[in-house]
């Protein structure tokens, strides 16, 4: 969640690169790569058709309070979050990696800088990490709607952007991945209009006549990336959705924020749910029946404990085509323990919260990221990384202020061939 409140064409917006070679799809079947899955080791192999493959979702806080300024820490090998957030990855190794509260900027240099200057380094004995395709594309925070959706007489400013935002690309995403995306095939879906989502829970009636019809969906955006791995394709299902805090009584960002994980659940669920859905490119539809797919993302929603909108994430979790495969660690129970305040009357088990939040007054440690998988898909493992204080690693969490995030990797483990 950190601080956030809250594509154009694919050919234009996207970068994709693939280490100095285009990550194009019009490649034949490429030869996937894989891992040794001992921490700390980052040995690729050819990935066999029942070999797992890791898909880590990491909201990174890796954002800055000005445009360029991450560009600027990343342009050398120096910046010690960086160094800390990169040495995380090198010990959870995974093959597919989003990255939540990534910067964007039009270029894709920080992408670029972050993957040359710091996953591809050692850092601290563990063994570097190499990710041939990345792909990055804008984000509706910080983007003038040129509407004064605040009400406070004044156009302009974070509160009155698509999405909470000092500057376009705050708080953005970026997807690194071992094996070649199918770029022909990405769908993203950023300009998405929230009032087009039959049903709603837009507050149209806390909005200035006609502005509520224009806003969108995505507080950052919503992408499917298809990750082509070995003769299987996976669609990633990208987003972060608004935290449902930080508004008034009409509780937008909470509406918002359930709206946002609705749109996945439509997007898999068949023709019937999401002939609704248009991408950026004006295709409708959703997700064609018996495809695979994983949703990663910092999703900012607890199934039972802080400020979310109530049932907002089961929307995923008792969804018929989505698993939940429940990555829990050692740190998250004993955090909550240790720091008390809200966390003593949570309902949701600590042993899978994903995030150290503020615990006098609230809201306490959550769970707010996700990994799930497609029901086709079989799981063969699955982890938050948050060790216990004095185990390897464990100085990377940390707390306030923190060495890297206030959130943990979530980690899980398929064979792409599953099961159909």
């Amino acid at each position: 969640m950190g601080p956030s409140r809250s594509t154009a064409a694919v050919g234009l917006a996207a970068l994709l690169m693939g280490a100095g070679l285009p990550a194009a799809a019009g490649e034949g079947p490429a030869r996937a790569q894989g891992h040794d899955r001992a921490p700390g080791h980052g040995r690729e192999q050819a990935v066999a058709a029942q070999d797992p493959v890791r898909f880590m979702t990491y909201n990174a806080s890796l954002n800055r309070a000005s445009p360029g300024q991450l560009q600027q820490d990343l342009a050398t090998p120096g910046d010690a979050q960086a160094r800390a957030v990169a040495e995380v990855v090198q010990r959870t190794a995974p093959d597919v990696l989003l990255l939540n509260e990534f910067d964007h900027d039009a270029a894709g240099r920080s992408a670029e800088l972050f993957r040359t200057n710091y996953l591809e380094v050692p850092q601290r004995g563990q063994d570097p990490v190499h990710y041939p395709y990345v792909y990055t594309a804008p984000v509706n925070t910080g983007e003038p709607s040129g509407l004064d959706l605040n009400r406070d007489g004044v156009v302009g400013g974070p509160d009155d952007a698509w999405g909470f935002g000092l500057f376009p690309g705050q708080y953005g995403m970026v997807l690194y991945s071992k094996h070649p995306l199918d770029t022909d095939g990405i769908r993203t879906f950023r300009d998405f209009r929230w009032a087009d989502m039959p049903g709603s829970r837009l507050p149209a009636e806390h909005y200035a006549p006609g502005h509520a019809e224009q806003l969108r969906l995505s507080s950052k955006s919503h992408w499917d990336v298809p990750v082509r791995i070995g003769s299987t394709t996976v669609h990633v299902l990208a987003s972060h959705p608004t935290p449902p805090t930080f508004d008034g009584p009409e509780d937008r960002n909470g509406r918002r924020n359930a709206d946002e994980i609705r749109f996945w659940a439509d997007y898999v669920r068949g023709p019937a749910a999401s002939s609704y859905v248009y991408d950026d490119e004006g295709v409708r539809g959703g997700l064609r029946p018996g495809e695979r797919f994983v949703v990663m993302g910092d999703q900012n929603a607890d199934p039972l404990d802080g400020d979310s909108w109530p049932g907002a994430i089961q929307q995923l979790l008792e969804h018929p085509r989505v698993q939940d495969p429940l990555p829990a660690s050692a740190g998250g129970p004993e955090a909550a323990a240790r720091q008390g305040g809200a966390n003593l009357a949570h309902r949701s088990d600590p042993a899978h919260d994903t995030a150290d939040f503020a615990d006098d007054p609230a809201p306490g440690n959550l769970r707010a990221d996700y990994v799930l998988p497609s029901r086709n898909l079989r799981v063969t493992g699955a982890g938050v990384f948050w060790p216990v204080p004095g185990e390897p690693g464990a100085e990377l969490t940390g707390e306030h202020p923190f060495p890297t995030s206030d959130h943990r990797p979530v980690w899980v483990d398929v064979v792409p061939g599953g099961r159909r």
